[in-house]
């Protein structure tokens, strides 16, 4: 288990890369928002992206608050990630096209229709969960049951992304 800190964002962007939704959670007000979401995570620019619409409330949430927190998951695998950062939106077209997808389409008349735009998440810190699923999984709980021994579930660390 290694616990040098650039192996550690790497695979944290890693993780980003793997697990295709996530939800951002947003605050609005006094209450906290989540939605599901498709991201692009772009460990070069220090940047997830994400396309979003003027047509929902998530803009007007990020304007007024930019903390958010992302929640990865990928239970079939035992992997979880949470990633927490500032967000803002942002009206640039070549970055809408870079970002678009077919997926995109059952949203928008296409990438210059007015109503979409650009979220940016600059990553602050993560926290990662990596271990056993399933079967393993209750094989280590069942081995650690029998002998009092602690069952090895994995990697779980903190990881600051400054």
């Amino acid at each position: 288990m290694s616990t040098e800190p650039r192996n550690d964002a790497a695979r944290v962007w890693k993780l980003m890369e793997q697990i295709n939704v996530c939800m951002l959670a947003s605050k609005d007000g006094d209450k906290i928002r989540a939605r599901p979401m498709h991201p692009t995570a772009r460990e070069p620019e220090n940047a997830i992206y994400f396309l979003t619409s003027t047509d929902g409330h998530t803009d007007d949430e990020l304007q007024n608050e930019d903390e958010v927190c992302l929640s990865f998951a990928e239970p079939d695998n035992g992997k979880y990630l949470v990633v927490t950062g500032r967000a803002r939106i942002l009206e640039d077209r070549p970055l809408i096209h870079e970002l678009w997808s077919i997926g995109a389409e059952a949203w928008w008349d296409g990438p210059d229709d007015p109503r979409v735009r650009a979220i940016e998440v600059t990553p602050q810190d993560a926290q990662f969960w990596d271990g056993p699923h399933g079967a393993t999984a209750m094989v280590q709980l069942t081995l650690a049951a029998a002998t009092g021994a602690k069952p090895d579930m994995g990697d779980q660390r903190k990881v600051d992304l400054h």
